[in-house]
């Protein structure tokens, strides 16, 4: 071989072992997933780097998180369970000391904090679970696709303003229960990238969340979902809600559904399924600025409890709920108490030979004129207290018949006789 061969081949081997180098640099430094990804699926970096598919793996799975605390509040800024404290890793920006007992003190002035979650923790429970000196959390990194509970995960995190969760993997979520409970400084949501797939139990997800002002679940998949009680619950602030792609086919509970949702005036549910719901106790109890809903679409054959259902529904003026099959009701108490506005309802398709509980059933219904209740059967009725009472505007009532003892005496108590037909 010539000189100028030789050369040529030491210059060779000296471009590749500094290519290598700066190669190795420029893997070390960057941490994006995306690189993570590369590096993941592919032998010539993981050599490079002197690794193997194993140590990539777990760098591959962990999850990264970042938090800003809120100014002049101190307190946990993770929930740690039992025996898990190894499966977290907590930076600083301005104190390379963990804080002691993993909350943060009066004395402290920490402006950010990075959490690394190693691949063991298997689940997010209550992740952030009552940790209320956080303001901020943005998931830098999250490529596991093997997390299955997501419930109470930001519940009580009363601080929290801003969440970036574009980067959550939800595709194999099943609970999302009480996910958001208690978020009351969040405003908005973005949930454009969440996946429902498989989820079961989405209930009382944004219960308490009293500022948000809108949400878009245009994207949400509930064709697995049976558990949707308490979904919207106290959403004080919700004004526009979109529900038009939520699948209902499966779900068994909507008690509490739109609970105290007060700024909410009209609820489009025209696509809902109701066919397998049984309880539908106080669904719609203190939307007291509903001023129509349309319910002509549901099916309510196996329903069983009706209590508080319209309860304080206030702006409420009429209600056609002719298409209603209560055979199996057997709780209808509280269920148009307070319903001050309401002129007209329609029981004509009631059936009430189950019920045993029907007191304060009208109570408050102030403007009601006229009341017919002629296909009402009383005989299982154990409670009937002040069913009546408040009705000063209630000028006739049908009766199905004289022998009706209990119901004639309710009116008694609470009306004229001259009423009653």
């Amino acid at each position: 071989m010539s000189e100028e061969d030789n050369n040529l081949k030491n210059n060779i081997s000296l471009s590749n072992i500094r290519s290598k180098y700066i190669m190795k640099q420029i893997l070390n430094n960057l941490q994006e997933y995306k690189l993570l990804q590369i590096i993941y699926h592919n032998k010539k970096y993981q050599s490079i780097m002197n690794k193997n598919i194993d140590n990539y793996k777990r760098e591959y799975n962990r999850i990264l998180i970042e938090i800003i605390p809120a100014e002049n509040k101190y307190g946990r800024f993770i929930h740690f369970h039992k025996k898990s404290q190894s499966n977290f890793h907590i930076f600083f920006n301005d104190d390379t000391n963990e804080i002691k007992k993993n909350t943060i003190t009066k004395g402290d002035k920490v402006k950010k904090i990075k959490i690394i979650i190693e691949p063991e923790r298997k689940h997010l429970s209550s992740l952030f679970l009552n940790c209320i000196c956080i303001e901020k959390i943005n998931f830098i990194r999250f490529k596991r696709n093997d997390i299955k509970f997501m419930d109470r995960m930001f519940s009580d995190c009363y601080s929290l303003k801003e969440l970036n969760i574009s980067n959550l993997n939800t595709n194999n979520v099943v609970n999302m229960s009480y996910m958001f409970c208690n978020c009351r400084s969040l405003k908005k949501i973005d949930l454009t990238n969440f996946n429902t797939n498989n989820v079961t139990d989405i209930s009382s997800v944004f219960s308490c969340c009293s500022s948000l002002e809108e949400l878009d679940l245009s994207n949400f998949n509930t064709n697995k979902v049976i558990n949707m009680s308490g979904l919207f619950n106290y959403c004080e602030s919700l004004k526009r809600i979109n529900l038009s792609n939520l699948n209902t086919t499966k779900v068994k509970d909507m008690s509490y559904l739109f609970y105290n949702c007060s700024s909410l005036e009209t609820i489009i549910l025209d696509n809902f399924n109701t066919n397998r719901v049984i309880n539908m106790s106080e669904m719609f109890a203190g939307c007291s600025s509903l001023k129509e809903i349309n319910l002509s679409s549901f099916n309510t054959n196996k329903v069983t409890n009706m209590s508080y259902m319209f309860y304080e529904c206030s702006s409420l003026k009429e209600i056609n709920l002719s298409s209603f099959n209560t055979n199996k009701v057997t709780n209808m108490s509280y269920m148009f108490y307070g319903c001050s506005s309401l002129k007209e309802i329609n029981l004509s398709s009631f059936n009430t030979n189950k019920v045993t509980n029907m007191s304060y059933m009208f109570y408050g219904c102030s403007s009601l004129k006229k009341l017919n209740l002629s296909n009402f059967n009383t005989n299982n009725a154990i409670e009937m207290e002040s069913i009546f009472t408040k009705c000063s505007s209630l000028q006739e009532i049908n009766l199905p018949s004289l022998n009706n003892n209990k119901l004639i005496g309710i009116l008694i108590m609470n009306r004229s006789e001259k009423h009653i037909k």
